[in-house]
């Protein structure tokens, strides 16, 4: 590849392509293990393409020479104005181009904001966020630019909403609710994907914990009976109503559960033929000891930490698991972030 002329100044990205850059990922897996004493086979990473990343925080400022818009530099608050991106899918991109064009006028010199922005498959869903308040005349002023987005949000304030945004997840339609967690990348959640439905093959009834949106509870459920349990209501509740208007799916049960306070504990988890987790960063400490406790059979475990998911395995391990192959997934493409899927049967 060609550098990217923002490279080494813009903080979104902390490497460039190379012989040894899907090394040095899956190299970060295998030592992750090797400190927490976990022997297992890590694959060759699954690299994602560039122009993939379908989500993304923008960071704006308004000056006396027009609008900055982009990101951080590294270990900074500037704004390292965005004139390229290798990362972003190509109408994301663009829409960072039509944004300069048009807010320059929208907002005042010496105003800051952050703008959030998903690709779904009706238009973009955006969210911005400044101290300025909601008022007749900003609503107007927003609302004139006409961006290609189906819905704007402004603090939270739906402002506009030409579409309900949608993602799918193996054909099944979602309407996410704004600012909703989603993969960064659909070819990325693609593999995550096929791995955990691999490791579950056979497995009539499932809990999906920290299920989401449903990216792995809907596709689950044309097979099997899935319980989801998820912190986050907005995103339970779509999961929900994508689970009863589809077609060809088993029962899907939900339950809004902070799984970090209260994990599954293991009488629960022994009604499961196999679990599904999918945490934040700092992992599933607390669910993995009950897994351990439990008689459950198979876990999936997807990760985006390698630190907290060698932990975890470890857990897992010494509670009677075996671990099989681990596959690094490189969706946050030129960075140092991996994300990792494994399975683990007793």
């Amino acid at each position: 590849m060609s550098a990217c002329r923002h490279f080494g100044s813009c903080g979104g990205c902390t490497h460039q392509d190379g012989s040894d850059y899907h090394a040095l990922k899956r190299a970060t897996v295998m030592a992750a293990l090797a400190r927490a004493g976990v022997e297992a086979q890590v694959e060759e990473t699954r690299a994602v393409g560039e122009g993939s990343r379908r989500r993304a925080a923008f960071k704006l400022a308004r000056t006396n020479a027009g609008l900055e818009i982009g990101f951080h530099a590294a270990r900074s608050h500037q704004i390292v104005d965005m004139g390229e991106c290798l990362v972003l899918t190509p109408p994301l991109f663009a829409l960072v181009e039509k944004l300069r064009a048009t807010l320059t006028g929208v907002m005042k010199e010496g105003e800051k904001a952050e703008l959030h922005a998903l690709e779904s498959e009706t238009g973009f869903d955006l969210s911005i966020r400044m101290e300025r308040k909601l008022t007749p005349a900003l609503t107007a002023a927003i609302a004139a630019v006409k961006l290609p987005a189906a819905r704007i949000l402004f603090n939270g304030e739906i402002l506009l909403e030409n579409a309900s945004p949608r993602v799918s997840f193996d054909g099944i339609a979602v309407l996410p609710p704004p600012m909703a967690f989603l993969q960064a990348t659909a070819e990325g959640e693609g593999v995550l994907r096929e791995k955990v439905l691999a490791i579950t093959g056979g497995a009539k009834k499932v809990s999906d914990l920290f299920s989401g949106l449903g990216t792995v509870s809907l596709p689950l459920a044309r097979r099997a009976k899935v319980h989801a349990v998820e912190q986050d209501k907005d995103a339970l509740a779509a999961l929900a109503a994508a689970a009863r208007v589809a077609t060809g799916l088993k029962p899907v049960t939900t339950e809004k559960r902070d799984l970090f306070k209260l994990p599954l504990d293991a009488l629960e988890l022994n009604a499961y033929d196999a679990v599904v987790m999918d945490p934040p960063r700092a992992g599933a400490e607390a669910q993995a000891r009950m897994l351990a406790a439990s008689k459950v059979k198979r876990v999936a475990y997807v990760s985006c930490d390698a630190a907290t998911f060698a932990r975890d395995a470890r857990i897992l391990i010494d509670g009677g698991y075996r671990i099989g192959v681990v596959t690094p997934v490189d969706q946050f493409l030129y960075s140092n972030h991996i994300e990792m899927v494994a399975g683990f049967t007793r």
